[in-house]
């Protein structure tokens, strides 16, 4: 058996056009265009490179992209202020602030700071909240991404053994909560799980976010399963996920690979979220 290599690269494409043109009707309607700020601490090389293709995905969407990149020496304070300042900014429907930030900021913080309702990361705690009963919320942009991988693959994931590798805010209990809303039989391993293979062998889907290269084996994979890859890890020999994939692929019925898996999803995502933020504020339907 040879999976089927999931296209997350034409997914986000697919879903950054439709949000586009969600984008259009929504100015002709209100005047104005969504907007996302985006708040940058210091000089981080990935989060920089994160910032860029955020941006310039905004604008493709015909978006406002606000860009606010601070020294790494900016105080809490300061950070604080401008979060405020965004939360009542009538022209920005989306505050994301890159993670990670410096040692001296409480991130916690900063977090908590930010308008749940302009929270298109989903990861204030008002929207965990949300999405843990069913409520209307933001969800993290990445386990939303891999959800709308694997229902292109299974329109219909009711009943299937999934299994969350990680247990993370971010990643891991989030999409551990969409799959249940889905009636998925959902379990969550981690660091202490006492056999994680055996659990990973009786799965219909595995959704690996653990960030150890190739921690999964090939032989953990259930024959037919489809496999969800959130790992981005840097390796002498380049990026790799989370997934031994050169093993897997052959035993896998479907199968994200890394890079061009999950990762461009989770940029569109934030566009869709973003949009979906503008709507509400303005009292305009979502387009599906």
């Amino acid at each position: 058996m040879t999976a089927t290599i999931i296209d997350g690269k034409a997914h986000a494409l697919a879903l950054r056009t439709r949000t586009a043109a969600h984008v259009a009707a929504f100015r002709d309607a209100t005047g104005r265009a969504p907007g996302l700020a985006v708040v940058l601490v210091g000089e981080d090389p990935a989060s920089s490179v994160y910032v860029r293709s955020k941006g310039k995905a905004t604008r493709e969407a015909g978006m406002e992209s606000f860009e606010h990149r601070l020294p790494a020496d900016t105080d809490a304070d300061a950070l604080l202020a401008l979060v405020r300042r965004l939360n009542v900014d009538p022209t920005v429907d989306g505050i994301l602030v890159q993670l990670p930030l410096p040692k001296h900021i409480d991130a916690e913080a900063v977090l908590l700071a930010i308008d749940p309702d302009k929270d298109v990361d989903g990861f204030h705690p008002v929207n965990a909240g949300r999405l843990a009963i069913g409520a209307e919320g933001f969800v993290p942009c990445t386990p939303l991404g891999c959800l709308m991988l694997l229902r292109d693959i299974h329109p219909s994931l009711s009943g299937m053994e999934a299994v969350v590798v990680g247990r993370s805010n971010i990643v891991g209990k989030p999409m551990a909560q969409l799959l249940l809303q889905q009636s998925c039989t959902v379990t969550v391993v981690h660091s202490r799980t006492r056999d994680v293979a055996a659990h990973c062998r009786a799965a219909d889907i595995v959704v690996a976010a653990v960030g150890i290269p190739h921690f999964i084996k090939g032989d953990w994979i259930k024959p037919g399963a489809t496999v969800i890859d959130v790992g981005i890890n840097r390796t002498e020999t380049g990026l790799v996920g989370d997934v031994d994939f050169a093993a897997a692929k052959d035993v896998a019925g479907a199968i994200t690979p890394v890079p061009g898996g999950v990762g461009p999803m989770t940029i569109a995502c934030l566009i869709r979220n973003t949009y979906i933020s503008a709507c509400r504020r303005e009292g305009v339907s979502v387009a599906s």
